[in-house]
């Protein structure tokens, strides 16, 4: 029986999969963790929250208050002249109260506009932290695949490298080469194999780094991306998506695309139209202001009185005007302007900024795509060179220099054919976040969301 319960317990441990492997991600995969899990998304996310709330303090400025009051008070002595109470012996007050305040500039609705259009900003700011992170994940996904990559290449180069050993020891033996060719071999074959053990701690290091910028927990493994190796036809796709419908030239629509979809632009220019309303706040200090009180007071005495009143409603209406106040309300006014036109400083050279990032993107992406074709030669040369002087070597018409500068011409060229086909994949998406749509073409769920959000925010903007 104790046999058979070991058999059904070892069975089970092969069926049920080890919980430490967490799987094979791709790079959607990681957007979606980075965008759920990320404490710095998070903390924008609070602040977006943060700013609806200062929108409800603002809008309950312009609502009227309502409080009620009660006392009660006990004298020393009741004091009774004649029939006529002076002094009762205690007395009970209660009532009502409706109190509301404001400024004949308005002031009050133009710091609810100003909160109104601070969600909104809060809403871009998300957005760029969002592309920001996502452009971090990005590059670290691609960073590990050129890792595993020439993790790859350097494997093969170690199996090329110790046939060539166990050849060049096999002429030694039958006096066709020197000592010097074996030892020449043995060199570059304890190179590789350093390099090999190096690739493998660097791999491990930057799957670590990026586990823990998703929040992955236990081993993984990247899935690479479903995407076509011809660089010439993907350019021309990815610069239709993004510049459209656009008939200017490709880098003018690539300009103007990021001008009206980058959040940093539109953080800027909602600053702006915040500092004008600030503006306008400040210059409402020069305007009284008014407030209105509606009372209903209930009094009851212990004894009552017995002419009096013991029910009031009345009505107060205030009119505030401060005469000097020591230039403050010029320090304010003078300060908003101040403020307003740093802000105008500040968009202009964000402008100015976008655009030379944009213009670098769309080169860098460029270079890479015309890069790749020819480095495609030059990996396709390098192995058939290798073939050429392996059988060479074999024939005795080649030395070990000759065979170890073939292989070192053909590592060197794979390796920089796979670091070029990386680098295009991610200068894509750095473009795309140049021209602010690396969030939109990330994740299609997320696409709808933004686009919702920023569709309310202009309608209640208008």
């Amino acid at each position: 029986m104790k046999k058979k319960q070991f058999f059904i317990f070892c069975f089970l441990l092969i069926l049920i999969p080890c919980g430490s492997y967490a799987g094979e991600y791709s790079l959607e995969d990681l957007y979606r963790l980075a965008l759920e899990g990320s404490e710095t998304i998070k903390i924008a996310e609070e602040d977006l929250y943060i700013s609806e709330r200062e929108k409800d303090r603002a809008r309950s400025a312009l609502l009227p208050t309502l409080s009620t009051f009660g006392s009660h008070t006990r004298y020393s002595e009741e004091k009774i002249s004649n029939t006529l109470v002076l002094q009762p012996d205690y007395t009970n007050e209660w009532g009502v109260r409706l109190d509301q305040s404001f400024s004949l500039s308005g002031r009050e609705l133009s710091a609810y506009k100003i909160t109104k259009k601070g969600i909104r900003k809060s809403m871009y700011d998300l957005n760029a932290v969002k592309e920001e992170y996502l452009l971090i994940v990005a590059s670290a996904y691609y960073d590990i695949l050129k890792l595993k990559k020439a993790l790859e290449i350097t494997g093969a180069n170690v199996e090329r490298l110790t046939r060539h050993r166990n050849a060049a020891r096999t002429r030694l033996e039958v006096g066709e080469v020197t000592r010097t060719a074996l030892l020449r071999a043995e060199a570059e074959l304890a190179g590789a194999q350093s390099e090999f053990i190096k690739s493998e701690n660097d791999l491990r290091l930057s799957k670590t780094i990026l586990a823990k910028t998703v929040n992955i927990s236990g081993d993984y493994d990247l899935r690479e991306p479903q995407t076509g190796i011809d660089s010439s036809i993907r350019e021309q796709e990815v610069l239709n998506l993004l510049v459209g419908d656009c008939r200017q030239s490709t880098m003018d629509c690539l300009k103007e695309t990021a001008f009206s979809e980058r959040p940093e632009i539109k953080i800027m220019t909602l600053q702006k139209e915040i500092a004008e309303d600030s503006v306008t706040y400040a210059r409402g200090s020069y305007w009284p202001d008014i407030s209105l009180e509606g009372v209903y007071l209930r009094q009851e005495n212990e004894p009552s009185f017995a002419p009096g009143l013991n029910e009031r409603i009345y009505g107060t209406l205030k009119l505030d005007f401060p005469l000097f106040e020591g230039g403050l309300r010029i320090a304010e006014v003078r300060e908003a302007k101040a403020r307003l036109r740093q802000v105008e400083q500040r968009l202009s050279d964000l402008t100015h900024s976008v655009s030379v990032e944009v213009e670098n993107s769309y080169l860098n992406l460029r270079t890479v795509s015309s890069v790749i074709i020819q480095l495609q030669a030059e990996a396709t040369y390098a192995g058939d060179n290798y073939n050429a002087v392996a059988k060479q070597f074999q024939h005795g018409l080649a030395d070990s220099i000759d065979i170890i500068d073939a292989n070192t011409l053909l590592v060197t060229a794979e390796r920089k054919l796979s670091n070029a086909k990386y680098d295009y994949m991610l200068a894509v998406l750095k473009l795309k976040r140049a021209t602010g749509r690396l969030l939109k073409t990330a994740i299609s769920h997320d696409l709808s969301t933004v686009s919702t959000e920023e569709d309310k925010g202009n309608s209640s903007n208008k």
